[in-house]
């Protein structure tokens, strides 16, 4: 005869397994009809998603492979053609890249316009070690790009296919653009964010289907912007035994190093900034090679160094900071240090995403969807966790955005990269969920 302990103990666990199937079954009593339906048609044709994406994944689109980039958006094309949607390719020559994929669908004139967004290059080059799909085991697959984005660019069609399936897509006002340039934006960004601009400017509410934190319970509803900055130095050369004096001077290594230091001192307390110096060279003479992002230096240890040049980023939540911090840094760097001189200019970049009232409703209705599915709720991630992206340069033009509704994973941008084969369907149920309620239910 079973103890009173054991006999407690299973009759807890068919208590939780009781409580379990009721919060499933109320969970799927939350979806209406269509909703069901739109789950059971992403579940119909997971296999063949999952397919495509390791088509897609076996094709290098490295950012400057252009060759690359437009075939995944030529292999992309007809699936969108065969929901309806018009496509077309905007050439990428006047900004030394690809282009990009962009396909409109012509619903209802009443309904709402979305704006679905996703990129066709990663940042693995035909130079690089990591180039073909792999399946790891019923959980994991890896590949260059698959979480960033290629498994975003499935869900999105997925969703979209669940929505062409049930009939509720006929309706709709869609317009997708997919970039070819989101790795390593081409320049100038007034030419190479013009599309994604362009539909935001005819749209209400942007979707970015990017992977976030790779964590499937938090999407992003505001986003950093991010620029980059160049520090050139230049000091008195002379003997290395002359250093510090008044008409001689700290050299330009000192004055480089002072000025990344009080960087770190003054700025680190502003909220939700980083900056970082991800380059730096210096000596007697300097080889900079903007292009490709090298240099060479030469100088020896008995003569002061007369140049500097120190490459970085910044990354802020908003232009009222991106101002403030860029003043910051330029008082920072006229503080030269005796016989020396040196100058910051800041690129164009991503502009910051900020958290507003209408990103913050649009994860509210996601997150309701999400909660309908039985799959949970999601949170706004924090914007430290999460790089620029696409969808800034629309954010500012539609009443509400949101990103990271792509495929969950880990290790992206490097050979390591992996992506979650269960996020492939539970994505695609919410992204179709969600567009059906903005669709119906968006009051």
């Amino acid at each position: 005869m079973p103890s009173f302990r054991t006999t407690t103990a299973r009759l807890a666990k068919c208590f939780n397994i009781l409580l379990l199937l009721t919060a499933t079954q109320l969970c799927h009593a939350a979806l209406d009809e269509t909703e069901q339906k739109l789950t059971e048609a992403i579940d119909a044709t997971n296999a063949d998603a999952m397919a495509l994406l390791e088509e897609l994944v076996n094709i290098n689109s490295g950012t400057m492979n252009l060759e690359g980039v437009r075939e995944v958006g030529r292999v992309l094309a007809p699936y969108f053609e065969a929901l309806g949607f018009t496509t077309r390719w905007e050439d990428g020559a006047a900004f030394k890249r690809a282009g990009h994929l962009i396909a409109t669908h012509e619903g209802s004139k009443s309904s709402p316009r979305l704006l679905l967004i996703g990129h066709l290059d990663t940042v693995f080059e035909p130079d690089s070690p990591f180039q073909k799909f792999e399946k790891i085991s019923d959980t994991e697959i890896r590949g260059p790009g698959i979480s960033d984005m290629k498994g975003g660019n499935i869900i999105m069609l997925q969703a979209l296919r669940a929505l062409y399936n049930t009939g509720e897509l006929e309706d709709m006002n869609i317009i997708v653009v997919m970039t070819g340039d989101e790795e390593r934006s081409g320049r100038p960004l007034s030419l190479s964010k013009k599309a994604l601009i362009d539909a935001a400017l005819q749209s209400d509410i942007a979707i970015g289907f990017e992977n976030g934190d790779g964590n499937p319970k938090t999407a992003n509803v505001s986003r950093r912007g991010s620029l980059g900055w160049t520090l050139e130095v230049t000091g008195k050369p002379a003997h290395s035994s002359q250093i510090f004096r008044d008409d001689i001077g700290a050299g330009a290594i000192f004055e480089a190093a002072r000025i990344l230091t009080v960087f770190y001192e003054e700025l680190r307390s502003e909220d939700l900034l980083t900056f970082n110096p991800g380059k730096i060279i210096g000596g007697t003479t300097l080889n900079h090679d903007t292009s490709s992002s090298t240099g060479t230096a030469f100088g020896k240890s008995n003569v002061i160094a007369e140049s500097a040049i120190v490459t970085g980023d910044l990354r802020a939540i908003s232009a009222e900071q991106v101002e403030r911090v860029q003043k910051k840094m330029k008082d920072i760097v006229a503080r030269n240090l005796p016989q020396t001189h040196a100058t910051i200019r800041f690129s164009e970049g991503y502009p910051p995403m900020a958290p507003s009232d209408g990103n913050k409703k649009l994860l509210s209705i996601y997150s309701e969807a999400s909660e309908a599915l039985g799959f949970g709720p999601v949170e706004a991630v924090n914007p430290l966790r999460a790089g620029a992206a696409d969808v800034s340069f629309t954010a500012e033009h539609v009443d509400m955005a949101i990103d990271a509704l792509g495929m969950s994973g880990t290790e992206g941008h490097t050979v390591g990269e992996i992506g979650y084969t269960w996020a492939l369907p539970m994505q695609a149920k919410k992204a179709a969920v969600l567009m059906y309620r903005l669709q119906h239910k968006l009051d």
